[in-house]
């Protein structure tokens, strides 16, 4: 009998994805991964008109059994200890996608792929940023080139009212983390609205 694959779930402060967040980790979990909760400062802390942080943190903390890591020190072992086998950043927000490109570790989700990466193991970024296409693109094209590096397919999700912003199709979050598990980027990379 295998081990089952154990997937870090990183989040950061994209409040408006936070129920496709919390469907997409329901939907890890009945595949089968034992999740591992990280949660970014903004993300552990904010309330938003989209919710209360402490309701989201009780809603991960029950889909996956485990709490939150919310900090640098508990997200620090998670390499050393071989504590993932892929590590998710779901939503991937402009800022932390800036962060990552230039090696910057000030926070739990930061610190956790850091330290993940030691291994070489995959990290999957599902992105969302009003900005992807204008000040963002450069980190996401940096990544892009990045060794271990994988990103959930997405797409303009208004590009009329908000034509530089980006959005990962998170329905395709279990198709990305098992191609980037066998070192391979999902295609097509980039969808259209209908």
């Amino acid at each position: 009998m295998t081990k089952p694959l154990r997937l870090g779930f990183a989040v950061t402060g994209s409040f408006c994805t936070f129920s496709k967040m919390l469907a997409s980790m329901e939907e890890c979990r009945r595949l089968g991964y034992e999740i591992l909760p990280i949660l970014s400062g903004a993300a552990a802390s904010t309330d938003t008109r989209f919710g209360k942080a402490e309701d989201f943190i009780r809603k991960m903390e029950e889909i996956s059994g485990r709490p939150v890591i919310r900090d640098i020190p508990g997200a620090e072992p998670i390499g050393p200890k071989n504590l993932t086998d892929i590590l998710l950043v779901a939503p991937c927000t402009g800022n932390t996608i800036a962060k990552l490109a230039h090696g910057i570790t000030d926070n739990a989700v930061t610190m956790a792929v850091k330290s993940h990466l030691r291994g070489g193991k995959p990290v999957v970024l599902a992105i969302s940023t009003n900005d992807a296409l204008s000040g963002s693109a450069a980190g996401i094209g940096t990544l892009l080139n990045r060794r271990h590096y994988y990103f959930v397919p997405f797409g303009q999700d208004d590009p009329e009212k908000k034509p530089n912003s980006l959005v990962a199709d998170f329905s395709q979050i279990p198709q990305t983390l098992e191609e980037a598990l066998q070192g391979r980027q999902l295609q097509p990379l980039l969808f259209s609205e209908k």
